[in-house]
């Protein structure tokens, strides 16, 4: 993430490098992406400087620091693949890996592969501007820093640039208000205090049962109701750990050749040709053995308004059954097909509105009014509070590369660009500014995928296309209007092929007032995959290289 570092220092100063002023490249964030972009690039032999806000490497999950923060992606998964002994090295302790461990994974990697001298921590970059005359970009910090690169790579995450919702009168709050996104690192103290927490989505859904078993009482304020399925979280043990890792490859190319590179199974059948019991049955199945793999049990849920009505029927139903108080159940019920917003990963959410220190405030029956120096007036009546947690979410995909002031050929803003929606070239490139990557950027698989595996390949498509240039001695890559128009157009068809615009969510930018109503990722891992190899087979085609 790019966006909030610390440094406030006006005088801008040179970085100086062993050959001078100038990098190969400037890689922005050090989560995932921008780990791996600097390993690869400097495996190649490229001076890199990554710039990371945060004080250590990790990214989002450096930021996500709130009880309960966990992928909703199994761990042997959400790992990097580049290389073998890293793969066979590492043991996860659970299916789904907390934020801790992932963290700690992270800084793994980071030592393993001497990563941390090539990483300014907390400094944020402010501006980067492309050079024409030179070919080069330069980039500015918040602290005053410049440097001068011949590439630049936006490593900055997808769920980075975090969202707060302009409430009036939040700076009279006395209590201690938090984001779920800039969790404090020495945690926040609950115990026998009134919180409240701010938004159900995944954030909100991971750290209310948490926050649940130690405050004196808990005030979930829900504007919208969402889908969560069970995560069925355990231990992993060694035995099973090894039994993938003798076969990691195959693994991971089957689950690569899934739409959203996830090892699951696909139902075969439809889900319009199964009677009551065959969808009851499926459901429970996949149901029990929990995560995102719910929505796989037919082949169409994503495709078919009516196939996907019978899953959400199904967790309406679960929901009727866990929630004693009928009308507290209602209110949790979602009425919106399933899986267009992202669809949660939980661990007891629901049973946790059984407890007598929750109360749900539905805001659909009045709107939060404005904060007080002790509380949250609702509807007129004030709810008092300690502590007020914010699970209001992201701007996401676009947010973190918009809150940096970037100028391509003539000067031109991407917010100006981009101002009626994103548009890119195969996800990572952008029209008019040259020698410039986006990881895993608007249009790409990105938050329909599992990003580790996007990442990578974001990263190796970029490291080879950098390194065909400079076997050919060219200086200047840049997607030209023509491909990206042609682009932005497939993304949009495969996505009118299924449900997923049909319903307002962050996938289209509706959480956050103003943002334009565009798809943001591209449906379908395999065929992104194909699509981008194909491109650089041909000698990169929809690029003009100078």
């Amino acid at each position: 993430m790019a966006g909030n570092g610390q440094s406030t220092a006006t005088q801008t100063r040179e970085i100086e490098t062993a050959d001078g002023l100038d990098f190969d490249a400037v890689v922005v964030g050090a989560g995932f992406a921008g780990l791996y972009m600097l390993h690869k690039l400097r495996s190649a032999g490229l001076k890199v400087c990554v710039f990371e806000s945060g004080k250590g490497v990790g990214g989002t999950w450096y930021w996500n620091r709130y009880p309960g923060a966990r992928c909703d992606v199994p761990s042997m998964e959400y790992s990097y693949q580049f290389d073998p002994d890293l793969q066979q090295e590492w043991e996860w302790t659970e299916r789904y890996a907390s934020q801790g461990e992932i963290l700690k994974y992270l800084e793994h990697v980071a030592d393993r592969f001497d990563l941390r001298r090539g990483i300014r921590f907390e400094t944020t970059v402010k501006t980067a501007r492309f050079d024409e005359a030179a070919g080069s970009w330069v980039v500015e910090t918040e602290g005053g820093d410049r440097v001068s690169a011949q590439f630049l790579i936006m490593a900055t995450g997808c769920l980075s640039a975090r969202y707060t919702p302009d409430f009036e009168g939040m700076e009279a709050f006395e209590g201690m208000v938090c984001h779920t996104g800039k969790w404090p690192e020495a945690g926040v103290d609950t115990a026998g205090k009134r919180v409240g927490v701010i938004g159900t989505g995944s954030s909100g859904i991971q750290v209310t049962p948490m926050l649940a078993r130690d405050a004196e009482h808990l005030f979930v304020l829900q504007r919208s109701p969402a889908y969560s399925v069970p995560s069925q979280n355990r231990p992993l043990g060694s035995e099973e750990q090894n039994e993938i890792k003798a076969r990691y490859g195959e693994f991971r190319a089957e689950a690569k050749r899934n739409r959203a590179g996830i090892m699951y199974v696909l139902g075969e059948n439809s889900a319009l040709d199964a009677d009551g019991q065959e969808l009851q049955r499926e459901y429970e199945k996949t149901w029990d053995v929990g995560g995102l793999g719910f929505t796989a049990a037919f082949r169409d849920i994503f495709d078919s308004v009516e196939a996907n009505k019978t899953a959400a029927d199904f967790v309406r139903d679960k929901i009727a059954y866990i929630v004693r108080d009928p009308a507290v159940a209602e209110a949790l019920t979602p009425h919106t097909l399933i899986g267009c917003k992202r669809l949660c990963v939980d661990a007891n959410y629901f049973d946790t509105f059984n407890r007598s220190n929750v109360t749900l405030v539905d805001l659909r029956k009045g709107p939060i009014e404005r904060f007080t120096k002790t509380g949250i007036v609702v509807a007129g009546t004030e709810i008092p509070l300690d502590v007020i947690v914010l699970a209001t979410g992201f701007d996401a995909i676009t947010g973190a590369l918009l809150r940096i002031d970037i100028r391509g050929r003539g000067g031109i803003e991407l917010k100006q660009k981009w101002a009626e929606g994103p548009g890119t070239y195969l996800g990572h490139s952008i029209a008019g500014f040259p020698n410039m990557f986006a990881i895993t950027g608007p249009c790409s698989p990105s938050v329909l995928s599992n990003l580790v595996p996007s990442i990578e390949q974001d990263v190796d498509w970029i490291g080879d296309c950098i390194g065909y240039m400079r076997e050919r001695g060219r200086q200047v890559v840049e997607a030209t209007p023509e491909a990206e128009a042609g682009w932005v157009a497939h993304v949009n068809d495969v996505a009118q092929r299924t449900i997923y615009p049909l319903e307002d969510s962050w996938y289209v930018g509706a959480n956050i007032p103003g943002k334009p109503r565009v798809f943001l990722p591209y449906i379908g891992f395999p065929d992104y995959v194909e699509r981008c190899t194909e491109v650089a087979d041909r000698g990169y085609t929809g690029y003009v290289l100078t």
